[in-house]
């Protein structure tokens, strides 16, 4: 999910210490030596800022302290906690960073994150539970099942459009799982990321909980650090660099990328229905949203009859001035909004394409006649613009999704269901969604993940739970009986290796 460049973005300003030297990295910044003088020792001399921390967390990890059910529960709980009396507090830095009302603020972050909480309170207990395996001959008098058990310390890297949802989802689910968790909010979104920095730890069990703060230098060093399971939101670019820096250390990843998700429409479809759908969740957040419809599908006859209906709604959820509604979110920095303003040379602006640079504003904007070779059908939007490419049909538009990177969500519109069910049978994507848009992601039933180039690894619910268990095999059997185990051991003869192959073979297996 390309919500934010984590190696080109501006980084916060630095912290000052006492003896005036500087870091960029406002929460984990250490004064080495005691001279003003010494206040600059050349690089190679520095002390790594994040070791001591990461010692600590992992020292409390191996102490065992994470995995009672009951920890686990009150981190949960101080997590609820955090949420409901800081609502004001998010609701100001959201407002700050992404111009987001309260009401976006709740139904896209806050309830989702306390929805998030509640279920793993709920479900706990299930979760953790052993699962009974099936048996075979050889194994009747066993106890077969699997584990779920913490990996350690997991490092959670997030993104900057959904600077509390995206953050504190994944957060839930590392702690539901017993780990010790290492957070690296976006520093894109400096509002949330001070308020996650100075105001969260103050909820957690600082032993087992770090919140650590920086631009691309620090994370590039935090990642040359060993982690047990490291989880990431953001582009493909830089996930790339994340899976190859946890390479080195064979650790296990989940990258939550993204990509550009097509929505077909057909030609049969009522064009203000689908208007209005694709229009809420092409602008919702100033359409900075990973699985958001990046582009439309149709045929030129569908585009005309789609345009008036798609002004309808932009009008209708906007009002004329769009930019003086309180329902429509700003770009995050300047330079999200220069190359989103770049895009919208690309084609022929429709509806929309008013910008303003001091209000980090740009319209609900819809492109015709788009090729696909100009950089608005080359690199995920991630901003209010809505390009449409013309397709003759079905076959066409499938052939068109196929032949590009596999995408983290996909639409379908049609009064058809033989039309939709086609799509998702011939297509691959992430997620998908027959009729509405990302209205799925309210579901902490269905899991959120990429395919391919969108990504690896899926979460939500129990699914993150999963995500940051090590689900580990285990067999039990009696320290005694060895006389029927002497059926296992060669010599064999004849007879006793027909045996052996019937007592391995599927018949023969316990199922549950």
């Amino acid at each position: 999910m390309p919500w934010g460049s984590l190696l080109s973005a501006n980084p916060p300003p630095p912290a000052t210490c006492a003896h005036g030297c500087q870091s960029r990295s406002s929460l984990l910044h250490f004064c080495f030596l005691p001279g003003p003088a010494e206040c600059h020792p050349p690089p190679q001399s520095r002390t790594d800022p994040f070791e001591d921390t990461l010692r600590r967390l992992r020292e409390a990890f191996h102490s065992g302290c994470t995995r009672p059910a009951a920890f686990r529960a009150e981190q949960l709980q101080a997590l609820g906690r955090f949420l409901q009396e800081n609502k004001q507090l998010l609701h100001d830095a959201l407002a700050q960073d992404l111009h987001k009302s309260a009401f976006d603020s709740d139904i896209s972050e806050l309830i989702i994150c306390q929805n998030e909480i509640n279920l793993a309170l709920k479900n706990l207990q299930a979760w953790m539970k052993d699962t009974p395996a099936s048996t075979n001959l050889f194994t009747k008098l066993d106890s077969a099942f699997v584990r779920k058990e913490p990996f350690g310390l997991v490092l959670i890297i997030a993104p900057w459009n959904y600077p509390i949802n995206l953050t504190l989802v994944p957060l839930v689910g590392a702690l539901a799982a017993g780990n010790c968790v290492v957070l690296k909010p976006s520093e894109i979104s400096q509002g949330t990321e001070k308020v996650l920095a100075e105001v969260l730890p103050r909820y957690l069990d600082q032993s087992c909980f770090a919140v650590v703060l920086g631009g691309p230098e620090e994370t590039g060093q935090l990642l040359k650090h060993k982690f047990d399971y490291i989880f990431f939101t953001g582009s493909p670019r830089v996930g790339k660099i994340v899976m190859t820096a946890a390479a080195k250390h064979l650790t296990p990843v989940t990258l939550e990328l993204g990509g550009k998700n097509p929505c077909y429409v057909d030609d049969d479809c009522d064009p203000q229905i689908v208007a209005n759908r694709v229009a809420w969740f092409r602008y919702f957040n100033a359409g900075q949203t990973c699985v958001a419809p990046d582009y439309l599908l149709c045929s030129p006859e569908m585009q005309e009859r789609l345009l008036p209906a798609l002004q309808s709604a932009i009008t209708r959820f906007y009002g004329n001035d769009p930019q003086s509604s309180p329902n429509l979110g700003r770009i995050i920095n300047q330079k999200q909004f220069q190359r989103l303003r770049a895009l919208l040379g690309c084609g022929r602006v429709a509806i929309g394409g008013q910008s303003d640079e001091c209000d980090r504003y740009i319209a609900p904007t819809v492109l015709v006649d788009v090729q696909e070779t100009e950089p608005v059908m080359q690199e995920e939007i991630f901003g209010p613009i809505l390009p449409i490419m013309n397709v003759q049909g079905m076959d066409e538009a499938i052939e068109f999704i196929n032949r590009r990177e596999k995408p983290l969500a996909l639409y379908a519109f049609s009064n058809s269901s033989q039309v939709v069910n086609q799509m998702l049978e011939r297509t691959s994507s992430g997620s998908f969604g027959g009729n509405d848009g990302f209205i799925y992601m309210t579901l902490p039933s269905l899991p959120l993940g990429g395919v391919g180039h969108s990504g690896m690894g899926r979460y939500h619910g129990k699914f993150t739970f999963d995500t940051f268990s090590h689900h580990r095999a285990c067999l039990l059997c009696p320290a005694g009986l060895e006389e029927l185990n002497n059926i296992r051991y060669p010599p064999y003869s004849h007879s006793m290796q027909e045996l052996v192959r019937w007592a391995l073979g599927s018949h023969s297996c316990t199922l549950l």
